[in-house]
């Protein structure tokens, strides 16, 4: 079983996570700073990543980016771990790629719960077709893999969560909240931003193919299963 890295440089904390996630049956590894979390990580590939964002040398949110902007690495989903508990500190870790965000003072034994909660979320096959097309756009569930005509496409996990929710819900309206229970686990109306930074990015990345991806003013986001004459997709 691959295991899970716990990024956190005071040692009572950082043993009182390894020792519960232990108890709990997992395999642990630790780093003390940014740049051994990111050799951990490259040398391990662990199957979750514990974060703290204050970090010396180099911050959570820098491992964070550099994680999920290196293909190897940028599946493996992050727990930001913090003593801040300002919103903006939430919404940034989420806007980054983190899965969830526990604030400092915490319950290990509810760190463990979101641990397996993000977990059992990765493992849970989606409900829709394997692969599926649309026009030059073309999406492999079991491989984790998109392509726009011959090009590749690199998505981070959340980046294909989110299009996968939308495309299994094609022509129905998603509201933001619905997205982010959906993709993020998370319901609370201040993080709408966290949505529409990733259709932004998730739209750039998928280029002409990304106009499948309709905004529903006021409310959220739609996946067209075709695209009108006047815009149509490129070849």
């Amino acid at each position: 079983m691959k295991p899970i890295l716990v990024v956190e440089d005071e040692k009572d904390i950082r043993d009182l996570v390894e020792y519960h996630l232990r108890q709990a049956g997992f395999s642990v590894l630790s780093a003390v700073d940014g740049p051994s979390a990111l050799t951990e990580a490259k040398r391990r590939t662990p199957r979750l990543i514990i974060l703290d964002l204050m970090l010396p040398g180099m911050d959570g949110k820098d491992v964070c980016r550099a994680l999920k902007s290196n293909p190897l690495m940028q599946g493996i989903p992050i727990v930001m771990l913090t003593a801040r508990s300002e919103e903006v500190d939430r919404i940034i870790g989420l806007e980054l790629g983190a899965d969830d965000y526990v604030t400092k003072p915490f319950s290990p034994k509810e760190l463990v719960l979101r641990v397996k909660t993000i977990l059992r979320r990765g493992e849970r096959k989606e409900e829709v077709t394997k692969s599926m097309a649309f026009g030059d756009l073309r999406i492999d569930i079991d491989r984790h893999q998109v392509t726009v005509g011959k090009r590749k496409v690199e998505l981070t996990t959340t980046e294909f969560k989110l299009l996968v929710a939308l495309v299994s819900n094609k022509g129905r309206v998603q509201t933001r909240e619905h997205l982010l229970d959906k993709v993020w686990g998370y319901t609370h109306e201040g993080y709408a931003r966290t949505v529409d930074t990733h259709i932004g990015r998730l739209r750039e990345k998928l280029g002409q193919s990304g106009k499948y991806i309709e905004t529903i003013r006021g409310l959220g986001y739609r996946f067209k299963e075709k695209v009108e004459r006047d815009e149509e997709v490129e070849a």
